[in-house]
């Protein structure tokens, strides 16, 4: 998978995607991340990409034609249309069932925004798709960004060890992940659950499954469709 990221502020990405996880699956092929200074794609000596809205109103808008330009050179490199996703607080919350479902795409471009947001003749017209982390509006889009290629790339073959790493998780089924224990075995008085030391698979698995149903009913019924 290739993911292009346009961005004002491309230094803060590669502290979080140069190590660990991602890291090793980018040097391993297994994802490929660019991420593009949208201010290369400015007219003027001094790189603007915002000016004032129309109409009046606080701050300042980001402008069209350097976000178009930007991914249309995305688009020339690939020799294809990626996905284009705007990072906003206007969009669909992100779930692990969507991320499963881009998970299966070649190549998605995102655009972090900024200030007040963006020229709606952009969105109108190049944007596919608007995501949102949350009910709650931050400084701009780089952060978004982040949480969302940390776990799309998460759900991408070759980037973890084994599927059951995603899979057992929380949210991939619809249900909360069932609670887990390491070692030792007891702890502050504290015991692990007797059926983990059994070595009975099936009985595990069953276990693992009604604590799952368990724990979701107490922190996210909503979940379950309960209120």
């Amino acid at each position: 998978m290739r993911i292009d990221i346009i961005t004002l502020f491309p230094e803060m990405f590669e502290p979080v995607f140069g190590d660990s996880i991602i890291g090793r699956a980018r040097k391993s092929g297994a994802v490929e991340i660019n991420v593009r200074q949208l201010r290369d794609f400015a007219f003027d000596k001094h790189r603007r990409v915002d000016d004032t809205p129309y109409g009046g109103g606080m701050g300042m808008l980001m402008k069209a034609e350097p976000i178009a330009l930007c991914f249309e050179a995305v688009c020339a490199e690939t020799g294809t249309r990626p996905h284009f996703i705007y990072m906003s607080p206007q969009g669909r919350t992100l779930t692990q069932g969507r991320l499963r479902e881009l998970a299966e795409l070649d190549n998605i471009c995102v655009l972090c925004g900024h200030y007040e947001g963006v020229d709606q003749r952009l969105l109108d017209t190049f944007i596919d798709e608007e995501i949102s982390i949350g009910d709650y509006v931050l400084t701009g889009g780089e952060i978004p960004a982040m949480v969302f290629t940390d776990a799309l790339c998460r759900m991408v073959p070759g980037v973890l060890s084994n599927n059951e790493c995603f899979t057992e998780e929380s949210h991939f089924n619809g249900l909360l992940e069932y609670p887990q224990y390491t070692k030792p075995a007891e702890w502050r008085g504290m015991e692990v659950p007797e059926v983990l030391l059994s070595g009975h698979h099936l009985n595990i698995e069953k276990w693992r499954r009604e604590m799952a149903l368990k724990t979701t009913r107490e922190k996210r019924p909503d979940l379950l469709g309960e209120s």
